[in-house]
């Protein structure tokens, strides 16, 4: 039983890295069905297709144009394949189910959040309604926390902790979005030499307008998360709906943008583009794809897992940048951490609450 579920856990881990490349990308995980070269486009034969296997035989190569198989197949492979056994393993069949949902949403988040800085919040949100459909039949929530959640007959112990989980994971790190609005306030950028720009509806798993500079995407809610938020673009080559304005700077806010005296709503616009050469952006602490991630591990393990995977977290993130460099000279993306925690707290994390609150009734009495 233990190899069919790794078998499992390394053919989905195989689908997973089809939508870690595509999502971002906006392109669709199920066409094409079958899986493809990134660099040669050359459609792969089943044969070629093999969890781990193909990427050792081939030498981490593609057999047609000999490019080179970004590591990361390999780990995602492996990474899932180990963590639905582990599943399986310590956790009664149920909570196993549930265990796998949330691993599988973690690796793929956090693969992506690592390459693109982008958490896709469908993910996460479908996350969310598992946990709480699961919640029916598991009022402790995975299980965990036996001694945490008390023991009750009402059917909506187990949706009431999973709800409140997610608020509070959420709302959490909501305050600290909203804080680092507040405290760093704007982000100036200078080129050398323009840059492109464009307005974009839609980017790789998110459907919001975006505002796409270079290679850069950032979606309408980050960029205005406050009614007073405006994006200040000088430069040249201003083209509203196709055509040209002879501006040199451009005012954009949520729900219009401004040249000159001129004014549009952007409800009403068909297209917005030109050439940056200076930059003032709206900067947030994050983005809002970490408080949508914690939410969903609230949702399922509970608000107490939430203040132990925030304190993890930060720990792994701060030895990663401090040991491996990791977000020096760029954004630290903050999803991958946040995993780590979540499975600090179901792989032995939550006994560390426990003991804690004991030693806490052993010095201040029952």
């Amino acid at each position: 039983m233990g190899v069919g579920i790794v078998f499992i856990g390394l053919c989905v881990g195989s689908f997973l890295n089809v939508a870690i490349h595509r999502l971002p990308r906006g392109l669709s995980v199920n066409d094409p069905k079958r899986s493809f070269c990134p660099h040669c486009k050359t459609t792969l034969p089943a044969w070629q297709n093999l969890p781990i296997v193909t990427w050792i035989i081939q030498g981490g190569k593609c057999r047609t144009c000999s490019a080179p198989i970004a590591v990361r197949y390999l780990l995602v492979e492996v990474l899932t394949g180990v963590l639905y056994f582990a599943a399986w393993y310590f956790f009664p069949m149920v909570s196993a189910i549930l265990a796998i949902a949330l691993f599988t949403i973690l690796v793929t988040v956090s693969f992506i959040d690592a390459e693109h800085q982008l958490i896709p919040t469908s993910w996460t949100r479908a996350g969310v309604v598992i946990a709480v459909a699961g919640s029916f039949f598991l009022p402790r929530l995975l299980d965990l926390t036996g001694e945490i959640f008390q023991p009750s007959d009402s059917m909506w112990a187990g949706p009431k902790a999973s709800v409140i989980g997610w608020l509070v994971g959420f709302g959490s790190l909501w305050g600290v979005v909203l804080l680092g609005k507040l405290i760093w306030g704007r982000l100036k950028m200078s080129f050398d030499e323009p840059v492109l720009w464009k307005l974009q509806e839609g980017h790789g798993d998110s459907p919001q307008l975006h505002w796409i500079i270079g290679e850069e995407a950032h979606s309408w809610d980050d960029l205005f998360f406050r009614s007073a938020d405006e994006l200040v673009i000088i430069g040249h080559g201003l083209r509203v709906n196709g055509k040209r304005q002879p501006a040199k700077q451009i005012t954009i806010r949520r729900d219009d943008f401004s040249i000159g005296d001129q004014k549009w709503a952007i409800g009403d616009l068909k297209s917005l583009a030109g050439k940056a050469s200076n930059v003032s952006i709206p900067r947030e602490a994050m983005g809002m794809g970490d408080p949508h991630l914690l939410g969903m591990i609230g949702a399922f393990l509970g608000w107490p897992s939430v203040i132990l995977v925030i304190f993890a977290s930060c720990i792994y993130a701060i030895t990663a940048a401090i040991v491996a460099r990791v977000g020096f000279g760029k954004p630290l993306p903050y999803g991958p951490f946040l995993a780590l925690g979540a499975l600090s707290w179901v792989f032995g994390g939550w006994q560390l609450w426990l003991a804690y609150f004991r030693s806490i009734e052993g010095v201040f009495g029952p």
